[in-house]
């Protein structure tokens, strides 16, 4: 394939954002108090298929709009074939769901909906009041696919889906004005809402040692420091430092870098709600998603899965640099 198709279809496909993907089914898994195994693995393979799914099918959906609004998009500009974008995203969405369906029943019972919900949302509500409403399912859903991949069950990880489905809900009522000059008001609910969500996800300090965190809450609990990580850890905690104080560490070092990630370019759309500070604040808000997945993972007392997470973000942030995730 010549340089110039693949960067084409890097940018339909919106490749840095995958890095945004793995870390839903991580936090699920995380959630249900699970190890990843095999069927966790095959659930972010069909998670990363039916994200890239959503994006192909988009800018078919799009092709009329991005035509007058987005020429230098891949299907607009002719690099790009409407059909192959179709069948790159009928493809996708079956390699999404035969993995699923390998990962075991339970997946797909959730991959099935989660797969509806993207193309109703590209081809249907996207442009509909329930838009952003979809896409916050969608992300949801994509966290309990990794709980019911890895456990079989998902009850235990519905309160981190609806934290995760709450930020992309504030995203995504902002991504609604990104191309032309808007209202102040979706930025400044987004800022709410971070405001919200990191208060919720950063844990209390103990009022003395041994305090319990305030009723309604979520704080470090007597049995978060012995909750399973994702993967085992053998690597000790510092002499004289406690499990539980470097669990708490975490938990807050990754809630800053979430609330850091998106509260200025938030504050500075709601300022100036432009296209262009507007676009910034939407790729920020993406590139969110992943420090709080961490930090819905450290939460729920898998370390080590949230510091792979993490981990995940700076190369978010490096390939972004190179093509848009917007």
């Amino acid at each position: 394939m010549k340089p110039g198709r693949v960067r084409a279809w890097a940018e339909l496909l919106r490749l840095p954002a995958l890095f945004t993907v793995p870390g839903d089914v991580l936090a699920g898994a995380a959630a249900a108090s699970a190890r990843a195994n095999s069927r966790t693995l095959l659930a972010i393979g069909s998670s990363l298929c039916l994200y890239e799914a959503g994006m192909a099918l988009n800018d078919w959906a799009d092709r009329t709009e991005d035509a007058a609004e987005r020429p230098h998009r891949p299907i607009p500009s002719g690099r790009i074939r409407p059909a192959e974008a179709l069948t790159a995203a009928c493809a996708l969405t079956a390699a999404g769901l035969t993995l699923a369906a390998r990962a075991g029943r339970p997946a797909l019972t959730v991959a099935a909906p989660l797969a509806a919900t993207v193309w109703a949302y590209d081809l249907a509500l996207k442009h509909t009041p329930a838009g952003p409403v979809a896409m916050a399912a969608a992300r949801g859903l994509d966290l309990l696919l990794g709980a019911a991949a890895t456990t079989g069950h998902t009850r235990e990880a519905f309160p981190s889906a609806a934290l995760l489905g709450t930020h992309t809900l504030a995203v995504t009522t902002v991504s609604r004005q990104e191309t032309r000059d808007g209202s102040p008001l979706p930025p400044l609910a987004a800022l709410a809402a971070t405001a919200v969500l990191t208060r919720l996800i950063t844990p209390r300090p103990p009022a003395g040692r041994g305090a319990a965190a305030a009723p309604g809450l979520p704080g470090p609990t007597a049995t978060d420091a012995a909750r399973a990580d994702l993967s085992p850890s053998t690597t000790p905690a510092p002499i004289g430092t406690a499990p539980g104080t470097t669990a708490t560490a975490l938990r807050t070092a990754l809630s800053a870098a979430y609330a850091a990630t998106v509260v200025r370019p938030y504050f500075h759309a709601a300022l100036n709600p432009s296209p262009p500070l507007t676009q910034r604040a939407v790729g920020s808000g993406i590139r969110a998603t992943i420090p709080l997945q961490a930090a819905l993972a450290a939460r729920s007392g898998a370390r080590t899965g949230a510091l792979l997470v993490a981990a995940l973000a700076p190369l978010g942030r490096k390939f972004a640099r190179k093509v848009s995730v917007t």
